[in-house]
């Protein structure tokens, strides 16, 4: 993660340095730009510039998201049929409705808005994730922590995410309430899909699903060892 934080910070260091704001104002991406400044020009810098784009993308929408969408349904907040796993630890259904859900993103023809979309998104969520975390340390001290950091790095973390928040909210304003609008729903979801007592009727058909998922994909219902060993 150091060598990571470092090399992003030189990289940037290196585009407000060599380009100037007007042209990355007017630019469509700075990194072609610094490549074709800098060093050649040629069909390839594209496709590698849009190869180191793309790169992170397919860890970002796909490896935190299913665990989640896995731990969700294992705690009764999503359908069983979205926690079932194949061979060791492989969430199949979860990663296809995550990557449902990641496709969505190419409905709209604006990517910047995608952008601000995501990135509000992420902020908000993870921000708000280490906030209850935090909560839970001077609520709950005597909870079970695997892992322990100075206070300063999650409050530091978190006063950042509020910054990123807030900016996103000043550029673009539209595309927040969007975000927040969505999240919102969750509300409703939460309480129709945990809190509400189901009839006969749907969890009969919640049962067919599964047992459907379960023929399609081979997989199964994690065993209490196997939930115990992954925590």
């Amino acid at each position: 993660m150091p060598i990571v934080t470092v090399v992003y910070v030189l990289t940037n260091l290196a585009y407000f340095t060599y380009i100037s704001p007007q042209v990355m104002v007017e630019s469509g991406g700075c990194c072609r730009e610094f490549w074709e400044y800098h060093l050649v020009s040629c069909p390839v810098d594209s496709c590698l510039c849009g190869t180191v784009l793309f790169g992170p993308h397919p860890w970002i929408l796909f490896t935190p998201q299913p665990a989640i969408v896995l731990c969700w349904s294992r705690e009764g907040q999503l359908p069983a049929a979205l926690g079932l796993v194949l061979g060791v630890f492989t969430p199949v259904q979860s990663l296809i409705f995550t990557c449902f859900l990641s496709m969505m993103y190419a409905i709209s023809q604006d990517i910047f808005s995608v952008i601000n979309l995501f990135s509000f998104f992420t902020w908000l969520c993870v921000g708000m994730a280490i906030a209850g975390m935090l909560w839970l340390r001077f609520t709950k001290p005597d909870l079970r922590r695997p892992i322990k950091v100075y206070l300063f790095i999650p409050i530091t973390f978190v006063l950042g995410c509020v910054f990123m928040i807030v900016v996103s909210f000043w550029a673009a304003p539209f595309e927040c309430l969007v975000g927040s609008s969505i999240i919102l729903t969750g509300i409703p979801a939460y309480l129709l899909g945990y809190k509400w007592k189901k009839p006969h009727v749907v969890k009969k058909m919640l049962e067919i699903f599964t047992m459907f998922c379960q023929k399609i994909f081979m997989s199964v219902p994690e065993e209490k060892g196997q939930h115990e060993a992954a925590e």
